[in-house]
C-alpha cells in the first residue's frame, strides 16, 4: 500500500522547529508518552523536514522507569523554553493528601515562554496543582474525573470530552485520547493532510472530536456517598422510565439544587447526561448483542425516538446504532472464520 506525502499548509511550510517536551516521572504510564511522540515523530518523518523535535525530559535526566517497569533515558528538563510541554500521566493515589508533587524545575519550564502547554490522562493534577488550569475547562481519564474536581473546584471539568482545549492550556483522558491531542495540535500546526497522513501511518481514527464522550464511564461509577450511589442504581432499573432531575432529587432525599451540585462534583456529569450515558450503555449491548430493531430497543431503554438515541450513540462512541451493530457483526463472522 502506497501512502502519498501530504501536502504541508503554507502557515506549516514556513513555521520554526518546534520543541516538544515529554514530562516523565517514576511510574509514568509508558502509553501516554509512546502515542503523542510517535505521532510528532511521523509527522517529521512524513517528507515533509523536520518540524519537531521532541524531548523526553525528566528533574535529574537517566533512566527512568514507568508502571510497567519499562525505562527509558531522559535528559534533565532545560531552563530553555520548549514550544510545547506535555505533562505524562501515572497511577494517582485515591488518598486527597497523596498527590503527584510537581517539581520546581517542571513549573519554571510550564512559565517560561511556553507556547503550548498539555497533559495526558492524570498528567492533568500536575497541571492542576500549579494553578494552570483555575477557571479553564479541562479532562482526564474517567476514573479520575470526580476526584479532579471535587479537590480542585476551580476547574471546569469535562469529565465526557476525549480531550479539551482551553487557549494554550490542552488536556486529555487516557493513553489514546492523547493521539487524539496530538493529531489536533499537528492539523492546527500543519494542515489537515499531515494530520490525516499521521492517523493513516498510526491506523487510528482521523480524527475523533475532542467533544466525543469517553467510553463507560458512568456504568463503573462508583461515588463516595450512599445517596449518589443511590441514585445510580435507581437510574440503572429505571432507565424506561421518565428521569426528572425533581424526581432524582427526592431518590436522593435533596432538594434539585443541592443534588444537582452533588451529583455533579461526585461524577463529573450532570443528572441528565448520567442518565442518557446510562441508556447509550445499556442500549449499545443490546444493539451488538441481538437482532431487536433499533426502533424497540430505543424504547426499552427510555429514548423518546430513534433519532435521539442516534445522536447520543454518535456524541458518545462516534457512530449510529446501525454502525455499532454491523461492526459487531463483522468481528464475529471474523472471530467464527478463525
Amino acid at each position: 500500500m502506497t501512502i502519498a506525502t501530504p501536502q504541508v499548509s503554507a502557515a506549516g511550510r514556513h513555521s520554526a522547529l518546534r520543541d516538544i517536551a515529554f514530562f516523565v516521572f517514576p511510574g509514568f504510564q509508558i502509553q501516554d508518552l509512546s502515542g503523542p511522540l510517535s505521532a510528532f515523530e511521523i509527522a517529521s518523518k512524513s517528507g515533509i523536514g523536520e518540524v519537531y523535535r521532541c524531548h523526553v525530559v525528566s528533574i535529574e535526566g537517566g533512566m527512568v522507569a514507568s508502571s510497567s517497569g519499562l525505562a527509558v533515558d531522559t535528559q534533565r528538563i532545560r531552563s530553555a523554553p520548549y514550544h510545547t510541554v506535555f505533562v505524562t500521566g501515572g497511577e494517582v493515589s485515591m488518598d486527597p493528601f497523596d498527590l503527584p508533587r510537581v517539581p520546581e524545575q517542571l513549573y519554571e519550564a510550564l512559565e517560561r515562554g511556553t507556547s503550548r502547554i498539555a497533559s495526558v490522562c492524570t498528567g492533568a493534577f500536575m497541571l492542576a496543582q500549579t494553578g494552570l488550569l483555575d477557571g479553564r475547562s479541562a479532562t482526564t481519564h474517567w476514573k479520575y474525573t470526580m476526584r479532579l474536581q471535587r479537590q480542585f473546584p476551580r476547574i471546569k471539568v469535562e469529565g465526557d470530552r476525549i480531550y479539551t482545549r482551553d487557549n494554550r492550556i490542552w488536556t486529555s483522558a487516557g493513553i489514546t485520547a492523547g493521539i487524539d491531542l496530538t493529531l489536533a495540535m499537528i492539523q492546527e500546526d500543519l494542515g489537515s493532510d499531515v494530520a490525516q497522513f499521521v492517523s493513516k501511518m498510526m491506523v487510528v481514527y482521523h480524527r475523533r472530536p475532542g467533544n466525543q464522550s469517553q467510553f463507560s464511564a458512568i456504568a463503573d461509577m462508583e461515588p463516595e456517598s450512599d445517596r449518589i450511589r443511590h441514585v445510580l442504581s435507581y437510574m440503572r432499573e429505571h432507565l424506561n422510565e421518565t428521569l426528572t432531575t425533581e424526581l432524582l432529587a427526592s431518590v436522593a432525599c435533596l432538594s434539585p439544587r443541592q443534588f444537582g451540585r452533588s451529583f455533579l462534583a461526585e461524577t463529573g456529569e450532570t443528572p441528565a447526561k448520567a442518565v442518557e450515558r446510562l441508556r447509550v450503555e445499556t442500549a449499545k449491548a443490546r444493539v451488538e448483542r441481538s437482532a431487536e430493531p433499533i426502533e424497540a430497543i430505543a424504547r426499552h431503554v427510555g429514548f423518546i425516538d430513534p433519532e435521539r438515541m442516534r445522536r447520543a450513540f454518535v456524541r458518545i462512541y462516534g457512530y449510529p446504532p446501525q454502525n455499532v451493530r454491523r461492526m459487531a457483526l463483522q468481528a464475529s463472522a471474523a472471530s467464527a472464520s478463525e
